[in-house]
């Protein structure tokens, strides 16, 4: 069915359900999973490193890759992962971005996401992530309601 799987989290609850529901899809499939955060000017990690009081983006860069990593460790905690294969990737840039270039990269046969995500003004300026991912993506995309 599957070979590989890319799955995005920016740590919400929303995209946890995201991540079960990839890890369950990659058991039943023997597929390979890839477990995909972002981080950069734009992303959650980053608005997280803003509130830490990280003031030169330049030096921020690499807390906020250590604070991605950190938050792909959480993201696997509460799943059981037990005989899947599991890759974890913290990469700079905008999130749908990144999730495709991954899937691209893995040769993914499908990108698992949440339905929820940025809200507000945010959303408004920079586009809903699931919705830019099931316009671009190369492979099939699982939109997974999680609300």
């Amino acid at each position: 069915m599957f070979s590989a799987i890319v799955v995005g989290t920016d740590g919400s609850e929303t995209a946890q359900e995201a991540v079960r529901t990839a890890a369950e899809l990659a058991r039943v499939s023997g597929a390979q999973l890839h477990v995909v955060t972002a981080y950069g000017a734009t992303t959650a990690v980053t608005a997280l490193a803003g509130a830490a009081g990280y003031a030169n983006e330049a030096l921020a860069l690499p807390q906020q890759r250590t604070d991605a990593e950190t938050l792909l460790e959480r993201a696997l905690a509460g799943i059981d992962t037990g005989g899947l294969t599991v890759e974890v990737r913290a990469r700079q840039g905008e999130a749908a971005d990144v999730l495709l270039g991954v899937a691209q990269d893995v040769k993914a046969d499908l990108i698992v996401i949440g339905n929820r995500g940025m809200t507000g003004a945010r959303r408004f300026i920079l586009g809903s992530v699931p919705n830019r991912v099931a316009h671009h993506a190369e492979c099939s995309v699982h939109i997974v309601h999680t609300c």
